[in-house]
């Protein structure tokens, strides 16, 4: 167990602490670097390559893991991944249009489910079906990778937000592939984690070495866990030769995705009902709603990823009081769409002078520990990593 999660796990992680200060020189002197706008909440121009450094480490957890545990079969994710990287960072930089975005995404998440045979091809008996027949199954997967591609690079509105949120996915799917014994899946996981530790702690603490994961590492982690979801629902996935047949493994993967599928249903739901591209960009996230009550970045991405954790931990309470797969989805759709939804627009509707407004500025005010001593000392530590 050793030599596929703690060492891959390791190796990123420092992979990714070596390159992060090389990668902010190069982005600060050739000008790589996110501006500042009326959308966007940062003051200062920021590097963006923090999708690089994410990308070296994991790559290099994976390829010195394969000198003593066969990693071949991540070939093709890591080839995915290479291509998101890529699209990504000439996004950062030249700003492609959203449709080349996506024809590139659906052609590479085609390519990926031709190659590794992985897809959303069995129910595992929600709503009393299994085996999907392939006609059903590859636009269905298509459009749900696709989906969760953008909707992680969506969420990537406040430091440390996308990455803690992928550093929590990886770490859930990498315990249930460990339990299943998938093991080239949990290298992958381990690897993702690992690289994006370190990351985190920059984007969050730093001030001399902030970096932005930007669209290259959003793509890049996209195409990552949604790998972790076709390994998880393929027909003869091990993850579904380990679970009981009362575990509803579509209700569990929705739930761990809850925050970004659904925030982003609703922000482009909202686009269109108001006559607007769903596309276009505007500052009606779930991370904007915190920064507008008034929370920290850090406060914001601890409540978002507080709120994501209950919904994983609804679906597991769900289960474990024996409601059937079908009652688990429901479940888990009621609860993504309150912590979302109805969070939202109940908070953009409750009274200044109630209760639930005092409170939430008191937590806002003690979200603000950038202001405090311990905060300042990470901030020293990392910049000088």
């Amino acid at each position: 167990m050793l030599y596929y999660t703690l060492v891959p796990f390791l190796l990123a992680l420092v992979a990714v602490c070596w390159i992060h200060p090389r990668l902010v020189r190069i982005a600060l002197l050739k000008n790589i670097v996110d501006n500042p706008d009326a959308r966007k909440l940062q003051r200062i121009p920021i590097p963006v390559l923090g999708g690089i450094a994410v990308f070296f480490g994991a790559v290099i957890g994976i390829a010195v893991t394969n000198a003593f545990t066969d990693c071949s079969s991540l070939l093709a994710i890591v080839a995915a991944m290479m291509v998101m990287l890529y699209t990504g960072t000439m996004d950062d930089i030249l700003d492609l249009s959203p449709g080349l975005r996506f024809v590139i995404e659906i052609g590479i998440v085609v390519l990926l489910i031709a190659v590794t045979g992985n897809s959303i091809n069995n129910f595992h008996g929600l709503w009393g079906f299994y085996s999907v027949p392939g006609w059903i199954a590859w636009p269905l997967t298509v459009f749900a990778t696709v989906g969760i591609i953008n909707a992680i690079n969506l969420i990537d509105g406040v430091d440390g937000l996308s990455s803690g949120y992928c550093v929590m996915a990886s770490f859930i799917f990498g315990v249930v592939f460990l339990l299943s014994g998938l093991q080239t899946m949990v290298i992958l996981a381990a690897v993702s984690a690992g690289a994006l530790i370190p990351f985190f702690f920059h984007n969050v603490f730093g001030k001399s070495s902030k970096m932005f994961i930007g669209d290259g590492g959003t793509l890049v982690m996209g195409i990552v866990l949604s790998s972790f979801v076709l390994n998880t629902l393929s027909e003869g996935s091990a993850v579904t030769e380990y679970v009981n047949e009362s575990f509803g493994v579509i209700p569990f993967t929705l739930a761990v995705l809850s925050v970004p599928v659904f925030d982003t249903l609703r922000v482009m739901t909202a686009r269109i009902v108001r006559g607007t591209s769903p596309f276009h960009p505007d500052k009606t996230h779930l991370h904007h709603l915190f920064i507008e009550l008034g929370f920290s970045h850090a406060g914001t991405t601890v409540c978002i990823l507080t709120l994501n954790s209950l919904v994983v931990l609804f679906h597991w309470l769900i289960y474990a009081m024996g409601f059937s797969i079908d009652v688990q989805l429901y479940a888990v759709v009621i609860m993504s769409l309150l912590v979302t939804s109805g969070f939202y627009y109940g908070m953009k509707r409750i009274s200044p002078e109630g209760w639930i407004k005092r409170f939430s500025n008191l937590l806002a005010r003690m979200s603000h520990i950038e202001r405090r001593g311990a905060f300042l000392l990470m901030q020293k530590i990392v910049d000088k990593i």
